[in-house]
Formats: C-alpha cells, structure tokens, sequence
C-alpha cells in the first residue's frame, strides 16, 4: 500500500482547550466529533467546480498515509470524542481495495458512523463490497441528469448513472443515501425541479449547494452562484413545500423540506448567502497526513511525522483545536491555500 510523504515539522504551543473525558472542544467552544478522511488527492473526473481541466501536480504514491497510519490516527483520537468519520477523496473509490481501510475503522471503539462521499461512477461494482466492510451510508455528488451534461460538467466521459447508482447504495443497505448537486447558473440550473421530483418515490435525499469559487477555478465565479432562496423558490413552484428534519444520520449544515407524500427530502447547503461555521463540528485529516481545521482555513497541523515516529497526536490535536478559526474567509477569496477543492475532499 501507499506511504506518507515527510513534510515541514510543526512546533507545539500551549494548548488552550483541555479535553473532557470522550469530547474535545476548539477555542470557541464548539465539539469537535467528526473527521473528513481524504484517501487520495486524484480523481477520475475533472468538474468545473472541483478541479482544473488538466488535473493537479498529484501527490507521489510515497507521500499518501498509508490505510494503518489513518487508522491509527482515528483509533487515537476516538477516546478524546471523535465519533464520527467520512471517507473522501479526491475520489476515493479509485484507491484500491477501499473496503481495506473501511474494515480497519469500523473495528475501532467509539466509532459510531461511516460514510463515503463519491462522485457514484463505481458505487454499482462497490457497494455490497462496502457495505460488508462496516460502511453505513453514502453521499453521491451528481451534477446533471442528462448523460451529455454530465460529461460536459464533469469533463470525462464514465458513463455515469446516478439513479443505477443510487439504488446500487439502496439494495446495498447503504442509507440515508444523500445525493449533492452543486448547482452552477446557466450550467445545471434548469434541472432543479428534475433532481427535486427524485425524492417523490425513492427515499433518497437531494440537497442543493451553493457554489463556492475555489482557487484557481476562474471560470466558475459569483455570477454563477443561485441562492439558496432562489433554489427554494423554483421547487416550491412545482409543489408546496414543509419543513422536515431530513434523514435520521448525519444531517450536518443542510436544511431539509419535504414534498406532500414524499418518500425522500429535499435539502440546502448555504455556504455562500448563509454560513453555518457557528456549528462547525469537524476538522479534516488530508491524503498527506495534514489536520485541516478549516475547509477555507490556511490553518494545518501536521500529524504524519507524530505517526511515523510514535509522538502521541492527543496534543497535536488539542493544538489544533485551540487554534481553529470562527469562520471560513471564502467571502473575502481566501481559500487558504487550495488550488481546487479536490486538495482537500470537500
């Protein structure tokens, strides 16, 4: 398997957050339980939003944490509140034998979700592989339900399926199953209500994101961001709407509505018109071994050198979380440092 690379080392400062027993807070207070585990920087699509058309200066085989070294961090930072974990990339269906690491986590105490963001390509091949390993649900990013756009937003031609993906997850056991669509003004716009009318008879869950500019994505810009009120707006014109409290795990920043009868959620994600980082619970572990307290943060503790040669990470971590920002920048264009949000798995 892969190994990590050797980075800048960092210097430890007086922690000024102390752990409760099995909860760790940053310096505003807020709990801290959930990590993003990016397994690799690569993927196999190249979406306008996600990743310039000709891919990244990709991280050598030897700089990715190896499947141990991620269980490892996860298996020390679970006694200090870490209990909830999800898998990305990159795209993370790409890195071999997947299910590997998935089993790996799923034995560690105190773990109690896992779940896997993928753009679905391989979700039909993987799922019941996935499912057996320990993986509880599923987020699939799907930006269009026409083939030929998909490969124009996506520019790759895979032969996408959302829905035959999608059920894949279903018949798999993996749920809630959430379907994200990054809705982009004059690319996808005009498939609202066609995403919207899934969730009529299939208990899925679509929640809308607003575009967020990234790096060097210029030709994505704020002009192509829809408000979320906008968004609401043309779903409620095909049918009335009720507020809902979305799936049972794992709802995070979205706000879900219901149509009459419905047997999935519709949901919004408003990083743009309405941040949520006053409920911010997560930090970010990237596919080189650096703790990310901040998606748009330049703000990272390194952890794979401690890994390496056995320094315990619960200071680290305390560190980190004494030095994790109130709010993202993204507003201002400060994206700390990303190229692309494929760096860092979303």
């Amino acid at each position: 398997m892969d190994r990590s690379d050797h980075g800048d080392g960092v210097t430890l400062s007086d922690a000024s957050v102390a752990p409760v027993l099995g909860e760790s807070r940053d310096q505003f207070g807020r709990k801290i339980e959930y990590l993003r585990i990016s397994v690799t920087d690569r993927c196999n699509f190249r979406c306008q939003y996600c990743m310039p058309l000709e891919g990244l200066p990709w991280l050598p085989k030897a700089d990715i944490l190896r499947y141990e070294e991620i269980a490892d961090v996860v298996r020390q930072l679970a006694p200090m509140g870490l209990r909830r974990l999800r898998i990305t990339g990159g795209e993370p269906t790409i890195r071999p034998q997947l299910a590997t690491l998935v089993r790996m986590l799923r034995d560690i105490p105190g773990i109690e979700d896992i779940a896997l963001s993928t753009n679905g390509v391989k979700l039909p091949s993987m799922a019941a592989e996935l499912a057996d390993a320990g993986l509880d649900r599923v987020n699939i990013s799907a930006d269009s339900l026409r083939p030929e756009r998909v490969v124009k937003i996506a520019r790759r031609d895979l032969h996408f399926d959302l829905v035959a993906s999608a059920r894949a997850a279903q018949a798999a056991g993996l749920g809630p199953i959430k379907i994200n669509v990054v809705v982009m003004r004059g690319i996808n716009d005009d498939e609202i209500a066609d995403f919207a009318a899934l969730t009529r008879d299939n208990p899925w869950h679509v929640r809308f994101i607003e575009l967020m500019p990234v790096g060097e994505l210029r030709e994505l810009t704020f002009d192509h961001v829809v408000p979320t009120d906008e968004v609401l707006s043309r779903i409620r014109a095909v049918d009335a709407l009720a507020p809902d409290a979305g799936p049972s795990r794992g709802n995070g920043p979205a706000v879900y509505y219901r149509y009459p009868d419905a047997a999935g959620t519709v949901g919004v994600i408003t990083p743009m018109t309405h941040t949520y980082c006053e409920r911010c619970n997560r930090v970010r572990l990237t596919a080189d071994g650096r703790l990310r307290t901040c998606l748009f943060g330049d703000h990272e503790v390194l952890l794979r050198d401690a890994i390496r040669t056995g320094v315990p990470l619960g200071p680290l971590f305390l560190q980190a979380l004494a030095e994790k920002p109130k709010a993202h920048e993204l507003l201002q264009m400060r994206v700390g440092g990303l190229r692309a949000l494929s760096q860092v798995g979303g």
